[in-house]
């Protein structure tokens, strides 16, 4: 195979995953000031990267993910978080749940840096939830950068492979990081 099939390959995967989220009318352009800067890395495998400016302190932002209180004030109904290397966020969005659901998502705490950076790692999804497999071989860097304005919050998942189970997965989080992020705007602006 010929570096120009692999591209052209690679390219009809990235048009096919964007147009499965266009005929489901959901694109990660749907939230006003989110950042697109996706990348194929030197192995081939796919990054999905969004970023978005927040109104508020590194500190608050990083306290927004890392402590249960502050992932529940804007992101989730149930949530516990053990902030250290090898710990765990477990989290709901259902209110019913209750901690140690089998259906809760958990992902393992691999590193971070207060008020700079947490890097996650998926290790339980809920039941049915499509591309599991292929998500659980990926990485998430949540980045909290100082700007003059607050903090810019950098969402890069790392390690998305090809096929169709990575396409739908991909589709699916290139949307729902972009939600995230519009959402923790919300919480800091108020609006």
């Amino acid at each position: 195979m010929t570096i120009r099939s692999l591209i052209l390959g690679a390219c009809a995967l990235v048009l096919t995953a964007g147009a499965a989220n266009a005929q489901a009318g959901k694109s990660w352009r749907d939230f006003p000031g989110v950042s697109n800067t996706s990348y194929v890395d030197a192995a081939g495998e796919r990054a999905l990267q969004l970023s978005m400016d927040i109104p508020a302190a590194p500190h608050d932002v990083f306290q927004a993910f890392a402590t249960a209180e502050g992932f529940k004030r804007w992101a989730v109904a149930v949530a516990r978080v053990d902030l250290r290397t090898g710990g765990e966020i477990e989290a709901s969005y259902d209110p019913k749940a209750a901690i140690g659901d089998p259906n809760n998502i958990k992902n393992q705490i691999v590193t971070f840096i207060p008020d700079r950076l947490l890097v996650i790692r998926n290790v339980q999804a809920p039941a049915g939830f499509p591309g599991k497999d292929a998500f659980q071989k990926t990485v998430t860097v949540i980045e909290f950068e100082a700007i003059t304005t607050g903090t810019r919050v950098r969402l890069t998942n790392t390690g998305y492979g090809t096929g169709p189970e990575a396409d739908t997965v991909y589709g699916h989080f290139e949307w729902g990081n972009a939600y995230t992020l519009a959402e923790l705007r919300k919480r800091f602006a108020g609006n």
